[in-house]
């Protein structure tokens, strides 16, 4: 095909592109990869599938959108100044500001049209604009699906059908000559509509209240109802065929007619500018930054709570997965937060691969293998290892209580919370905010102005209805601004700098600008006489795990306190510390002398711990000291416990010995468990981990973006698969000594494809071959024959775009190329 010949197909305009152009095609369009077409033939046809279409459209943004919508309505094909009329309108009612749009689109719409061609969404030369049949499909107007111009079907689609006396009555009411042909009368029609002076003579005849049904359906939808004995204004309309019949109750207003009266315009609002991003608020950026460093320990103290709290087994898994609403709640109170936000946290964990199932026969989550070793990791690496997985995750815990396409609840952890746009949503979000200078808060509502533009199809409109509605995206947005804000991502609404750092540069960026800003771990307390410790900042984590079996958590903020009760002190003699390791830890970690009241809590509470001794019979209760079994008898609160003495040191009971051991304990004894052998039994908490786990694999939006290399093999591929489909061999049907019949394998004896080999190899000349592979799939290959010995031939083999040997025995034949055959 010669470079001055307009194409006649999308393959034919396809086959003309350069290597580059096919790249950026198969990048822009990453699913026509799979597979990789064999010709340029079967690329222009799968680019064209109903499936690839709608998605390449989702991918636009408004205005490429609103082109491709403005062609759907056009003449096939349209010239440029066509389109460009459709778009800024005939002009005959612009102003200056009418004047500035119409200068923004002319020079956008060579963008938006280079767009559409890019993506073989529209192809020939700008005197003749095609738009791929399947997106003319989708977009182009019909009663069952709309245009999103709001215009209506052509005069010549909407009278067809109509008898060709009514076409006559129409022409008569019209003013207009009488024709006999059903063409002429419909061209006649559609030309008189399409004329501004003799339309605008027919409307300034129209009665106002038709004028007033004109402006309801000129902007759409087109479409209207009517009854058996219209109005007169809608008869009036009717029998001029500004409204055409649909059917016997419904009518609608033709294209041509609403074109003029929109002035020509396709769209109300033509958008070939994208929204500019506001600033809401501007701050100083180490504020910003200082903030955001806060908020990101936060972050890493709730997540290292959670998994302090589930460290033992958390909870268990519903039948259907996920976490039930009781957990869910227990969890938000133990991390002092809202049920959202505990989702939001339970997520994050989750899908940094540090909480997962545990596996067993009653599946509960718990911490990971790899939770341990994220502890151990210093707080900046930490934060950008959950920073990271964020960004990255397709898990949406905005949806969580919620409700599926079903009506079923979505719960946390639960299996139908994966959104594949969440992550691109996620980064465009943060990369709009990093557009802003430093310490600039951008607009929500501008913002969410900006991604509906770049995206208007996404999450649901029309070609492609989404169950969800059309506000996905701009949930996720919302969703992504609220997430960063809590994460550390952001602070006071503005990106701070180390987030910048890790969407430019990476993780060790990011860790190396947050360290400055993250308080160094501690290692001491402060010890009051109100039986409470004062941590001033963060502390290490051997301290602050001992303290924490040792102490409860009273208050949290920029200095944690902790309090002593009888229980802490308990729970830290059940995990085997005995009384002079407390003394010895307090003395140690404390900047304040050890409180004498403390020291007696812990003397008074070791004294007493495992003077009960509680083992299996179903359980028992043991004790030297028969006066306290005694007491316990007594006592009302251990009726329900049904003991009775077996010896005088000696009290069996029906309830199991973890009962009996919280029963007694909350009755304001100290027992200890013991052992079959009577040994005490020491708890330690935090043993529980799941088997190693990898974290949770994002669902793919669609087909990855290939990288460079796979782009320029597949573009070979192509065009060597091109190659040999189009390549035009010898026709040998004529000769009557030929076996070949036209358009099947060639057939040559072994003797005659030897020689035709061999020749080819001295000349250097391409063949064309019949090829039956080993397991009997029988191929034609066009090839370049290099080497011929000991029954192979060795060639260049263009349709697989690499050097292979061939046995002479599979090859059927050999035929000669034309002598033009070559593209």
């Amino acid at each position: 095909m010669g470079t001055t010949t307009p194409p006649r197909t999308l393959a034919e305009a396809l086959r003309a592109r350069g290597d580059e152009s096919l790249a950026g095609l198969l990048r822009a369009r990453p699913d026509l990869l799979n597979p990789v077409p064999n010709d340029i033939t079967q690329l222009a046809t799968r680019a064209g599938t109903r499936a690839s279409v709608v998605r390449a459209l989702e991918h636009l943004d408004r205005f490429a959108l609103q082109t491709a919508e403005a062609l759907a309505v056009a003449p096939d094909p349209a010239p440029y100044a066509t389109l460009l009329s459709l778009l800024t309108g005939d002009g005959l009612d612009d102003g200056e500001q009418r004047d500035d749009a119409g200068a923004a689109i002319t020079a956008a719409l060579p963008g938006a049209l280079a767009t559409l061609r890019e993506q073989a969404l529209v192809w020939g030369e700008d005197d003749r604009l095609r738009l791929v049949r399947t997106a003319r499909e989708l977009l182009a107007p019909s009663p069952q699906h709309p245009s999103p111009t709001g215009l209506g079907p052509t005069v010549a689609e909407a009278t067809a059908g109509m008898s060709p006396g009514r076409l006559q009555e129409i022409l008569a009411a019209g003013g207009l000559p009488a024709t006999h042909d059903p063409v002429s009368a419909v061209a006649a029609l559609s030309s008189l509509f399409t004329d501004r002076t003799r339309m605008a003579e027919l409307l300034d005849t129209a009665p106002v209240e038709a004028l007033s049904v004109l402006d309801r359906l000129v902007w759409g939808p087109p479409y209207g109802e009517v009854t058996p004995n219209p109005t007169p204004p809608v008869k009036w309309l009717r029998d001029r065929g500004l409204l055409l019949p649909v059917s016997t109750r419904t009518v609608v207003l033709p294209r041509e007619a609403a074109l003029h009266l929109r002035a020509g315009r396709a769209h109300r609002m033509p958008e070939p500018v994208p929204p500019v991003v506001a600033a809401a608020a501007t701050r100083d950026p180490q504020a910003v930054d200082r903030a955001a460093a806060g908020q990101a320990f936060t972050a890493l103290s709730t997540v290292e709570e959670l998994l302090k709290l589930w460290n033992g087994g958390g909870p268990a898994i519903l039948r259907a997965g996920g976490l039930s609403v009781r957990e869910l709640k227990r969890a938000a109170n133990s991390l002092d937060v809202t049920e959202p936000i505990a989702a939001f946290w339970i997520e994050l964990a989750y899908g940094a691969g540090l909480l997962a199932s545990d596996g067993e026969p009653e599946e509960r989550y718990a911490p990971t293998p790899a939770s341990d070793e994220w502890l151990d990791l210093s707080a900046e690496d930490r934060w950008t290892h959950l920073a990271t997985a964020w960004l990255a995750a397709t898990r949406t815990p905005g949806l969580v209580g919620g409700q599926d396409a079903k009506g079923r609840a979505l719960s946390a952890l639960g299996p139908e919370l994966d959104r594949s746009a969440a992550p691109d949503v996620r980064h465009r979000v943060l990369a709009l905010f990093g557009e802003l200078p430093p310490g600039t808060a951008p607009d929500a509502e501008t913002l969410l102005r900006r991604l509906r533009w770049e995206r208007p199809l996404r999450g649901g409109a029309a070609p492609s209805p989404s169950a969800e509605g059309t506000d996905l995206r701009s949930r996720l947005a919302l969703w992504t601004l609220n997430e960063a804000e809590l994460l550390g991502i952001t602070g006071r609404g503005a990106l701070s700098a180390q987030a910048r750092a890790l969407l430019d540069e990476g993780p060790d960026a990011a860790a190396a600008r947050l360290a400055p800003l993250v308080p160094e771990p501690l290692d001491h307390v402060l010890l009051q006489a109100d039986l409470t410790a004062v941590a001033p900042g963060p502390l290490e984590r051997p301290l602050a795990e001992t303290l924490s079996a040792l102490a409860d958590v009273e208050s949290k903020g920029g200095a944690t306190v902790y309090r002593f009760t009888p229980g802490s002190v308990r729970r830290a003699l059940d995990a085997g510390q005995a009384a002079t390791d407390l003394h010895a830890f307090l003395a140690a970690h404390s900047r304040t002398p050890v409180p004498q009241p403390l020291s007696y809590l812990i003397d008074d509470v070791a004294r007493r711990h495992g003077h009960l001794r509680i083992g299996s019979a179903s359980a028992y209760v043991r004790c030297d000291d028969e006066a306290v079994l005694n007491e316990i008898l007594a006592d009302r609160r251990s009726t329900g416990l049904r003991l009775r003495r077996l010896a005088p040191t000696v009290l069996a009971s029906q309830a199991d010995p973890g009962s009996l051991l919280e029963a007694l304990r909350d009755m304001g004894y100290a027992p200890a468990a013991e052992s079959a052998e009577g040994d005490v039994l020491i708890t330690r908490a935090g043993a529980r981990r799941t088997p190693p786990r990898t974290p949770p694999v994002p669902v793919p939006e669609g087909p990855p973006t290939p990288d460079d290399t796979l782009l320029g093999a597949a573009v070979r591929a192509i065009r060597a698969g091109d190659t040999a489909a189009t390549v035009i061999r010898k026709d040998t049907s004529e000769d009557p000594s030929s076996t070949t019949p036209s358009g099947s394998l060639p057939r040559t004896t072994s003797a005659e494809t030897l020689a035709t080999v061999q020749a080819a190899a001295m000349t250097g000349s391409a063949v064309w071959i019949g090829y039956v592979n080993a397991d009997g799939a029988a191929s034609q290959r066009v090839i370049a024959p290099v080497r011929v010995e000991g029954g192979f031939v060795t060639a260049y083999d263009h349709t697989a775009d690499e050097v292979r040997t061939y046995p002479l025995h599979r090859i059927t034949g050999v035929a000669e190329l034309a002598e033009d055959g070559k593209g």
